[in-house]
């Protein structure tokens, strides 16, 4: 999710947020291999329908979009030609909702990762085909040239420009996530934070970031108290008791987890975001393709042309991430310097 030292970390803290209400059927790995295959879904010509057997991940929604001549003209030539493109998931073995994951007809990958990619797909004419890899090995699928682009929560770092093109469409953003009914809230400032007991992963970004800002009020005579717990189940259990105020984490795990106990006596609510950069950057998540390939124009033009026309904040909101939401798709943008990523 963001940095390359910290990626498995983020997505185990994704998994983690989201376990205690996890899918009943979605978890499973894509039938095992690790580059299985899933098309399109069977949506109407012009037509893409974003959460479709999202089991309540999402808001299904049925978006109208269709190709933007000028746009898919800008396509490298072998791809237009080609007529598909083959787009790249890291979410084996279990998926990370509401990112990617099996969704409940056993089959098809969806989430807001798979479902944004059909969306650009459209826009350039081209018919979406999803492979799911482990997150090393759709690497490798880009390098191989297997696939075109991957859209699987990868972080605009400048490590990583040495090897790949960006487009960029999503805030990479960490939340502290609380009981629906408290009144407290981050609001950017760590300060806020004295006095409070927050559950984080170990080995996390957010830990990293979290201990700094435990330092700094140390230093002001000021307590935070960190606490860690084997699971997410236990994390949440704390946190309707009242043993911990808040738990700090990936966003879009946390969203989840908003929506699927929304109804629910122990309800959440997100209560402040942090960029996964620090405080001197925002990060960013970005579509990300072989360097020199000629993609990362035409796919920022098509992330470009669904923010424009709002199925951009169609797609958002559908997943509860409109707080994760960009004014623009920028071609490699500024990501994480060499000595954070």
């Amino acid at each position: 999710m963001s940095t390359h030292f910290t990626r498995r970390s983020l997505i185990r803290g994704i998994t983690a947020a989201t376990a205690v209400a996890s899918l009943a059927t979605g978890l499973a790995a894509c039938g095992g291999d690790s580059d299985a295959a899933t098309t399109t879904d069977s949506a109407k010509s012009g037509e893409v329908v974003v959460g479709r057997v999202s089991n309540g991940a999402a808001t299904q929604t049925a978006v109208k979009v269709s190709e933007v001549k000028s746009i898919s003209a800008e396509l490298p030539a072998a791809v237009r030609k080609s007529g598909k493109l083959v787009i790249g998931e890291g979410a084996l073995p279990a998926g990370f909702p509401p990112l990617a994951y099996v969704g409940s007809d056993q089959k098809t990958l969806t989430g807001s990762e798979p479902d944004l990619g059909r969306l650009v797909a459209a826009v350039l004419g081209l018919q979406p085909e999803i492979k799911n890899f482990t997150w090393e090995n759709m690497f490798v699928g880009i390098d191989s040239g297997k696939v075109d682009v991957a859209l699987s929560n990868i972080t605009d770092t400048e490590e990583r420009k040495k090897k790949y093109e960006f487009a960029s469409y999503r805030q990479d953003n960490l939340a502290f996530i609380v009981p629906k009914k408290s009144t407290w809230n981050f609001d950017g400032n760590y300060e806020n934070l004295a006095g409070k007991t927050v559950a984080v992963g170990s080995g996390t970004n957010q830990e990293k970031i979290l201990l700094e800002w435990q330092s700094k009020l140390a230093k002001e005579g000021k307590k935070l108290t960190v606490k860690y717990f084997q699971d997410s189940t236990s994390t949440f259990l704390a946190l309707n008791s009242g043993k911990i105020d808040a738990s700090f984490g990936p966003n879009p795990g946390f969203a989840y987890h908003n929506k699927q106990t929304a109804n629910t006596p122990n309800a959440t609510r997100t209560a402040g975001t942090y960029s996964g950069a620090g405080a001197s950057l925002q990060g960013l998540i970005a579509a990300t393709a072989k360097k020199d390939s000629g993609l990362a124009k035409p796919l920022a033009d098509a992330i470009n042309y669904l923010i424009e026309h709002g199925q951009y904040a169609q797609w958002l909101k559908a997943y509860n991430l409109s707080d994760e939401a960009v004014a623009k798709s920028e071609v490699n943008p500024p990501g994480l310097p060499l000595d954070n990523s």
